[in-house]
């Protein structure tokens, strides 16, 4: 989530700042909250929230003001931009004081550090560095072919969404492209989640699951292909040729294009030879078909 081009390259000071007296925790996908013992007490203002989403997302890291500016007013800062940027942070830094919300013997959270400011918090109270962590272990589980709790494992950090991420920001540029990152990375880890499933023999129980997310997601192939090899295991390959044509056929309307190779090669081992070419071990929706070594590539 950091580039040089929206924070500070550098990570302020050597140790992670203990926790708080009281359970403090900071959510990102879905609204920005700021629960204290379970309850929200988040700034209302619009640019004060708006100012905490582009720290909390760069925890221990300077955020320049240059950047803030940017984030907050695009191209039209007002003209009294600085003043009103410090007027934003105080209101942040009492809301921090009102709801004791520094860990026991800190000074502030909201610290000064040229040229900007950083929020000293422990990474680990932000759900989406949660998020980011249990998908490094399920991906570690599912290249073990330990599939059953890699699915569990994607399951648990799916699990930390309750909505678009940041749903309730009202978002400039940086906490925009922010947004789109995560929601592609959500969609990354759902798709791994199936894989596994399907690989622990799950095909079944996720047919229903996949028909409703590629009625959601019409041209998302990687969905199709796996709805269609989940019908392919569970005998079903009229339904599975049926998917393909229909999809095919939305493509070809809506893009003008045909499917990628991937789901054709899964397509015609319907055709051919049927559910025997499906099983584990198989041609895989959305990755090429197994080179001679056997080897095959996960996308991240």
């Amino acid at each position: 989530m950091h580039s040089a081009r929206d924070v500070s390259e550098r990570t302020v000071g050597e140790a992670v700042p203990d926790p708080p007296a009281a359970d403090v925790r900071f959510t990102v996908l879905g609204p920005l909250e700021l629960l204290r013992d379970g309850f929200d007490v988040a700034p209302s203002t619009p640019k004060v929230l708006q100012l905490l989403a582009l720290l909390v997302m760069h925890p221990n890291r300077v955020v320049q003001v240059d950047t803030m500016v940017q984030e907050l007013w695009e191209n039209a800062p007002p003209k009294t931009v600085r003043t009103t940027l410090h007027t934003y942070i105080y209101h942040l830094r009492r809301c921090i004081e009102e709801n004791e919300l520094a860990p026991s013997g800190a000074v502030t959270v909201l610290e000064r550090k040229p040229p900007g400011y950083v929020l000293r918090i422990d990474p680990g109270q932000v759900d989406v560095f949660e998020f980011h962590q249990l998908q490094r272990e399920a991906r570690e589980l599912q290249a073990q072919g330990r599939n059953t709790e890699a699915a569990q494992t994607y399951r648990t950090a799916l699990a930390l969404w309750s909505g678009p991420p940041l749903s309730n920001v009202p978002c400039g540029s940086i906490l925009t492209a922010s947004r789109v990152e995560l929601l592609e990375q959500r969609r990354s880890a759902l798709h791994q989640r199936i894989e596994a499933d399907i690989a622990s023999g799950r095909h079944h129980e996720l047919i229903g699951e996949l028909r409703s997310l590629t009625t959601r997601n019409p041209l998302d192939e990687a969905l199709h292909g796996q709805l269609m090899l989940a019908l392919g295991r569970s005998g079903r390959r009229s339904d599975a040729l049926r998917v393909y044509r229909d999809f095919r056929s939305q493509l070809a309307g809506e893009l003008g294009v045909e499917p990628a190779d991937e789901l054709q090669t899964l397509h015609q081992n319907l055709l051919t030879e049927g559910e025997a070419r499906l099983r584990p071990g198989g041609p895989h929706p959305g990755r090429p078909a197994a080179a001679p070594t056997g080897e095959m590539r996960h996308d991240a």
